[in-house]
């Protein structure tokens, strides 16, 4: 291994350990079984660098730790997570106890299984892996540490400080129990923090020596005596802006998480000079009680109107709002502070209402700023931790009354007798050399996300809008946004709100909608194959969006990163596979609401059906509400509920119904950055050990290589990458025989290392 540190060796072998072959199911979580709990030391500093690490303990999600069943739960994504797979710390288990099965502890069997859809984090010889194992096995970093008892346990004692050692500086010669004494000694900062953290620990670890060492130092550097002043006083002069005193400071606020002890000193500080004044931000007792009062004042918020909720939010923010940038919000300390973010965001935009003399100028001015209310508000909801229920009822009485008057002014515009709302309805044509890519219930707030970042990522994005028409349920919206729209008409009933086919006048359901698009030369993709046919126009459908609204309710607000990320990824691959650009395109927006939607009575007798935000009128029925015609037959009528209400109680995450936020839909177009570039991998031929590779390119500096992963570097087996000449061809050796008849992927990189394509094949085929 070539790693900088022990941190990145421990990353780049759990990743190692996640690589299947070609084909296979990827693991759902990566097991890593420590029967000693030898690597708990080192547990603060990997939460920080591996936000997909989980630990089994008592329940603590604030700290990624908790019990067999919330782990499970986290494997599932029924709680909010990364998008990587994540690694679940069993401390003190080990893996022949999970392999024991039916002998194994009852409260550990529900792991037992991930052992077959995960993996499991191991020596090559099926072992657990030790701290020693780890430093010293040619899999691992290959030190020469010195087999003896003393070494051993100095090394565990240093394995919090060995973290972030740079491995070079370690190898080259053997490692013994002095040396790792010495690393300890060797920084005079670390080690007045560590003493600070946890005196009792930081003493047992010393001998006579070390201590007399470590006293000197402290007395020369800080003038400050461990023994004699204490840590009280240390802590004082800490909490004071002097001196050598704010390098310890600095080196605390690097990496809070390992001197965990710190903050509980500080609020025992006993200053040496009651002349010193004590900084603010270094007061976790102050930090603590702004904290308390501010979740008072919140919890005060909902008993406000809406104007008054606002400005009580706007001035806490100004009040609150620097204690982000101290210490302890990084720790976990200040969620109320942190929580105040998006909240202020959304009290400034909650403020201010789109306006307009039209529908069409309503929905334009909602495109151009008004989403940034709804975006807030996810934000908000997002939040993990044990505020939610009370950020949660802060967002409704910021949000709901905003909601509801913009729904009510966009539905008093689409009810002028002059205007017909099926005219607004955008359509979606067909164009050679574009993918659509269909991502069901894309809000608008989310589709500003996805363009922004498709930019940062270097694409050329312009984020528009479309009008989705009523009843925004996909039935119905869904055949709008293909270009296959006009193969369909309205139904004699709007019973279910969905249309049927022209010719046959069978219902427009997914498998006919992409039977009409392929038979009018559309190609319609699976996920897995985004190139084919480049030069027509082409169909894809990604995303859960909508389904897991409905599943999960306000849930959803949790899952918007890692879903939106998703479909970033699906837009590059696309990109990377030929197309000159791809369309996101939707059916409909929604509603999500803490504490449900205003419940709106509708009586059974007037309608045929009835969805939360929307129901088909029966016969010549008068509801006392907005009615509508439908987009696919005006004869019919779509009685919808007046501002954000729902004809069912409790409902969080709705659509169908008249708002903004259901019916002004994003339309994206996002193409290759001005410095990307395009390459198609035509032909991978064999001959010994060697292969020759012809690669469809225009653009020069373009490369390729032989990976065991295509986005992994490190991962080649070629002798050298090879840059595609003029004629398009490139020729790669394995000089290790080793790697004969394995399975590889032959990958085209722009300049920047850029994955553009990739072909599998398989090492000395055809030789």
């Amino acid at each position: 291994m070539t790693s900088e540190t022990l941190i990145d060796a421990i990353r780049e072998s759990m990743s190692a350990s996640l690589r299947g072959p070609d084909g296979a199911v990827p693991p759902v979580a990566l097991l890593w079984t420590d029967p000693d709990g030898q690597w708990r030391p080192l547990m603060p500093t990997l939460m920080e660098a591996l936000p997909e690490l989980y630990q089994l303990g008592d329940y603590s999600p604030d700290e990624r730790q908790g019990p067999v069943i919330w782990l499970k739960c986290v494997v599932e994504r029924t709680l909010p997570r990364t998008d990587a797979v994540p690694v679940l710390y069993l401390p003190c288990v080990g893996r022949q106890t999970l392999r024991a099965a039916d002998d194994c502890d009852a409260m550990l069997q529900p792991l037992v299984e991930l052992q077959y859809r995960g993996a499991v984090w191991h020596q090559r010889n099926g072992r657990d892996w030790t701290v020693e194992a780890f430093l010293t096995s040619d899999d691992a970093l290959g030190l020469d540490v010195a087999r003896d008892a003393a070494t051993r346990e100095a090394m565990l004692r240093a394995l919090p400080l060995l973290a972030m050692e740079q491995v070079a500086a370690l190898r080259g010669r053997r490692l013994e129990a002095d040396n790792f004494d010495r690393l300890s000694i060797g920084d005079p900062i670390r080690n007045l923090l560590v003493w600070m953290s946890d005196v009792a620990a930081f003493e047992r670890t010393c001998s006579r020596d070390r201590w007399t060492a470590f006293r000197d130092i402290c007395l020369r550097e800080f003038e400050f005596d461990p023994e004699e002043d204490g840590v009280r006083a240390a802590a004082g002069a800490l909490a004071c802006e002097s001196g050598k005193w704010n390098d310890v400071w600095e080196r605390f606020e690097e990496a809070p998480r390992r001197y965990p002890g710190v903050p509980d000193v500080l609020r025992l500080a006993r200053p040496r000079d009651l002349l010193q004044v004590r900084e603010p931000s270094r007061q976790p007792d102050l930090n603590d009680a702004g904290e308390e009062k501010l979740r008072e004042e919140l919890a005060a918020v909902a008993e406000l109107s809406h104007a008054e909720a606002c400005d009580k939010v706007a001035a806490l923010e100004a009040a609150h709002g620097m204690r982000r940038g101290w210490v302890w919000a990084r720790i976990g300390k200040s969620p109320y502070a942190m929580a105040l973010e998006p909240l202020g965001r959304l009290a400034f935009a909650a403020k201010r209402d789109p306006g307009g003399v039209s529908a069409e100028e309503l929905a334009a001015e909602y495109a151009e700023w008004g989403w940034r209310c709804d975006r807030s508000a996810l934000d908000a909801l997002s939040l993990p931790g044990k505020l939610s229920e009370l950020v949660a009822s802060v967002v409704r009485a910021l949000y709901e009354p905003w909601l509801d008057r913009l729904a009510r002014r966009f539905q008093a515009l689409l009810a002028d007798g002059n205007v017909d709302p099926r005219a607004l309805v955008g359509v979606v044509d067909a164009e050679p050399g574009t993918c659509m890519l269909f991502v069901d219930g894309l809000r608008f707030d989310l589709g500003a996300m996805l363009g922004e970042r498709l930019e940062a990522r270097g694409a050329k994005v312009r984020v528009g809008h479309r009008m989705a028409p009523v009843p925004t349920v996909t039935a119905t919206a869904k055949p709008v946004a293909s270009p296959a729209c006009s193969a369909f008409e309205g139904a004699a009933s709007a019973e279910d709100f969905c249309p049927v086919l022209a010719e046959n006048r069978k219902p427009a359901d997914a498998a006919r909608l992409r039977e009409v698009m392929a038979r009018r030369g559309i190609a319609v993709m699976n996920v897995d194959e985004p190139g084919l046919q480049i030069d027509a126009a082409g169909w894809m459908e990604t995303g859960r969006i909508d389904k897991l609204g409905h599943s999960l309710g306000i849930g959803l607000a949790g899952q918007i990163d890692a879903e939106v990320g998703a479909v970033v990824d699906r837009v590059e691959t696309l990109l990377a596979a030929g197309w000159r650009r791809v369309r996101v395109v939707t059916d409909h927006g929604w509603l999500l609401l803490p504490g449900g939607l205003p419940k709106v009575d509708l009586p059974p007798s007037l309608v045929e059906s009835k969805w939360s935000r929307c129901a088909a009128v029966a016969g010549e029925s008068a509801p006392s509400m907005p009615t509508y015609p439908w987009y696919w037959n005006a004869l019919l009528r779509i009685a919808s509920p007046p501002g954000i209400g729902s004809f069912r109680a409790g409902v969080a995450y709705a659509h169908g119904g008249v708002s903004p936020q259901e019916c002004v839909v994003p339309d994206l177009i996002a193409e290759r950055g001005a410095s990307a570039v395009a390459a198609r991998i035509t032909e991978v031929a064999w001959r010994g050990m060697r292969c020759r590779v012809s690669v469809e390119t225009g653009a020069a500096g373009v490369t390729v290589d032989l990976r065991l992963n295509r986005k992994q570097a490190h991962t080649s087996i070629a002798a050298a990458v090879r840059t595609v000449n003029d004629a398009g061809e490139a020729s790669l050796v394995v000089a290790d025989d080793s790697h004969e008849g394995a399975a590889a992927l032959v990958v085209v990189l722009d300049e920047t290392g850029q994955v553009l394509d990739e072909m599998p094949t398989t090492v000395g085929d055809g030789a």
